[in-house]
């Protein structure tokens, strides 16, 4: 009953001061050298680079409503930092594990082989040794049929994040 219970249930991330520090760094990154303040474009590209995607018209109307609001000429750093923390604290945990999942079954067979695996790990970790890949493998892979299924994937990354 409680493992039906919790996979509904929505657990909010803690946002750390690291996650703050990467928020205000990727707004100077974004604001440029001469600039105080994120523009509507800076803001997209901002979100891109935090979450792996281009915000919506709406999305961005929304986080940029309040700096509206003051008529002000864009969001500040601090702004950017609150309207972030929320962001990152709202996200799906499940979500992102299946974005994961997604990005690395490049051929969206519902499965990683060892091959995809091990491309994988060379985007992530280039210099890994190719015997701690194996291993990680045939870890991963809980039934040992060759094959890393969705649900082999979800349980390390839920058991990794738990260890954390």
């Amino acid at each position: 009953m409680f493992a039906y219970y919790s996979a509904f249930t929505r657990h909010e991330r803690k946002i750390t001061d690291s996650d703050k520090k990467l928020f205000a760094k990727i707004f100077r990154k974004c604001a440029g050298d001469n600039k105080e303040y994120l523009t509507r474009e800076d803001l997209k590209v901002a979100v891109t680079m935090l979450f792996g995607y281009k915000p919506s018209k709406v999305e961005t109307d929304t986080m940029m409503s309040p700096v509206l609001l003051c008529n002000s000429p864009g969001m500040t750093v601090d702004d950017f930092i609150n309207a972030m923390s929320i962001k990152m604290a709202a996200q799906d945990r499940n979500e992102e594990i299946r974005q994961i999942f997604s990005a690395f079954d490049l051929h969206c067979r519902g499965f990683l082989n060892f091959e995809d695996f091990r491309k994988a790990f060379h985007c992530v970790a280039p210099h890994l040794p190719e015997q701690t890949i194996i291993e990680a493998f045939r870890e991963v892979d809980r039934d040992c049929d060759g094959r890393i299924s969705y649900s082999d994937f979800e349980f390390v990354m839920r058991h990794a994040r738990d260890e954390v």
